[in-house]
């Protein structure tokens, strides 16, 4: 199982970004991919969700607390998932991560880094 995030970077507060999730070695359209954030240095099992996607229809659950700033969406015939973030704010920074759980393990990509600054 291996995931690759990208298309993080330095952004101005109000701007947008998206990040882009990778996925290979399992069978991706199947699978509920996760997005977490967490404090660059510290584990990104402890960090926090931000949203779900799901397999079957592509629906998504994002916390309510980012519901009216960030979406996500899949593309299965890329086996990519991406995180839309948009009027990003100060405290948004933080590594962005991607995860699966399969095997009765959770995987997790090395993260992309995103730092909302003037």
């Amino acid at each position: 199982v291996r995931l690759v995030e990208s298309g993080g970077g330095l952004v101005q507060p109000g701007g947008s970004l998206t990040l882009s999730c990778e996925g290979s070695g399992f069978d991706f359209s199947t699978s509920v991919i996760s997005w977490y954030r967490q404090a660059p240095g510290k584990a990104p099992e402890l960090g926090d969700l931000v949203v779900d996607i799901y397999n079957s229809d592509g629906s998504v659950n994002v916390v309510e607390s980012l519901k009216d700033r960030f979406t996500a969406s899949r593309d299965n015939a890329k086996n990519t998932v991406y995180l839309q973030m948009t009027r990003l704010k100060i405290e948004d920074t933080a590594v962005y991560y991607c995860t699966v759980f399969k095997g009765g393990n959770f995987h997790w990509g090395q993260g992309t880094q995103v730092i909302v600054s003037t």
